[in-house]
C-alpha cells in the first residue's frame, strides 16, 4: 500500500548546505523534483504522489535559501550555485539507487538541471539525470515576463505580512486567473512567522537582493543555458504553460530546434506556474513520457 504521508530527509548541496526533501513511493526508478523560486518542496506534491502511485520513488527539495532548506551566509544564489546543488542530489541518488534520477524542475529548478546537465556534458562526463522535464523555462524567455514575476515576489519579502490572510489578498490579486483556495493552509507552506509578528516569505530576500543574487551574471546565465540545450544527450520534455508570462512559442520553438529529440507539451490555461494552475494535466504529462522511458 502507498504511504500517503512522505518521509523528510536531507541532502548536503555544494556548499555544505542542508537541503530538506520529502520522499514519496518505494519505487526501484528516482525522479527529484525542483521548485521554482520562491517556492517550496510542497508545491511538487500532487504531483510526486502521482509518480509514486505510478511505481517511482518522487523526492521533492527546498532548493538552497527555500523553504526548510539552508539560507546561505554569503548569499550565493547564483544560478550556477542551484545547478552545484542539483549535481550533488544527482550523485547522491544515483549512488542509492545504482542509476541517476529524472528531474522534473520548474522554473528556477529547470535552469539548475539544465545548467547541471551542461556542465556534466562540457566535462564529458556521464549524464547527471536519466532524463529532464523542464517547466515553463526555457534557455531564452521573456524579461518583461520574468520582471513582473521579481516583482510580485520583492513587493513585500523584507516587510511582510500582517497575516496569512493579508498575503492571500496579495496572492489573489496577482493570480486572478486561479480560484482563491477555501484554506489558506497550502499558503501557510509558504511563509514564516518573524519575531515581530509578521509573516514573510519562506525564502532568503538575499536570493534576489544579497551580493551574489539570481539575477547576477545574465549572459552567462543566458549562454549556459543555450548551450546546455544544444549539447543535451538524455530524453526531454519541456511542459510549457499555454498562458505563460515567460516562455512565449518562440522560445519554445527554439529550445526545440537547439534539442530537435525533446518533446513538448503546451498545458492550455495554465500560465508560469503550470503545477498549480492545471496539476492533473501537467502530471498527467509528465507520467506519459516518463513511461516511455526505457
Amino acid at each position: 500500500m502507498l504511504e500517503r504521508t512522505p518521509k523528510t530527509e536531507t541532502f548536503t548541496g555544494a556548499a555544505g548546505n542542508k537541503l530538506v526533501g520529502d520522499r514519496y513511493g518505494k519505487g526501484a526508478r528516482a525522479a527529484v523534483l525542483l521548485h521554482g523560486g520562491g517556492q517550496t518542496r510542497h508545491a511538487f506534491a500532487g504531483t510526486a504522489e502521482a509518480l509514486a502511485k505510478a511505481g517511482w520513488t518522487a523526492i521533492t527539495v527546498d532548493q538552497r535559501g527555500h523553504g526548510g532548506s539552508d539560507w546561505i551566509a554569503d548569499g550565493s544564489y547564483r544560478v550556477f550555485d542551484f545547478a552545484a546543488d542539483a549535481a550533488c542530489i544527482a550523485a547522491a541518488l544515483t549512488e542509492e539507487f545504482g542509476g541517476p534520477p529524472a528531474v522534473i524542475g520548474a522554473s528556477l529548478g529547470g535552469m539548475a538541471s539544465l545548467i547541471a546537465e551542461g556542465e556534466a556534458a562540457k566535462q564529458n562526463l556521464a549524464p547527471r539525470f536519466s532524463a529532464i522535464v523542464l517547466v515553463d523555462v526555457t534557455p531564452r524567455f521573456d524579461q518583461e515576463g520574468a520582471n513582473r514575476i521579481r516583482s510580485f515576489m520583492r513587493g513585500r519579502a523584507r516587510e511582510g505580512f500582517a497575516s496569512i490572510d493579508e498575503a492571500a489578498d496579495a496572492v489573489a490579486e496577482y493570480l486572478p486567473h486561479r480560484p482563491r483556495p477555501s484554506s489558506t493552509d497550502g499558503l501557510r507552506k509558504n511563509l514564516r512567522l518573524h519575531a515581530d509578528g509578521r509573516w514573510r516569505w519562506h525564502w532568503d530576500p538575499n536570493f534576489f537582493d544579497g551580493p551574489h543574487p539570481i539575477n547576477s551574471e545574465q549572459a552567462e546565465q543566458e549562454a549556459a543555458r543555450v548551450e546546455a540545450a544544444r549539447t543535451l544527450r538524455i530524453p526531454a520534455l519541456l511542459v510549457r504553460g499555454g498562458s505563460s508570462e515567460l516562455v512565449r512559442e518562440e522560445h519554445a520553438r527554439e529550445f526545440l530546434e537547439l534539442a530537435p529529440h525533446a518533446k513538448f507539451v503546451d498545458v492550455a490555461g495554465a500560465r508560469h506556474m503550470v503545477a498549480g494552475d492545471r496539476n492533473d494535466a501537467f502530471s498527467a504529462a509528465i507520467l506519459e513520457f516518463l513511461a516511455g522511458l526505457s
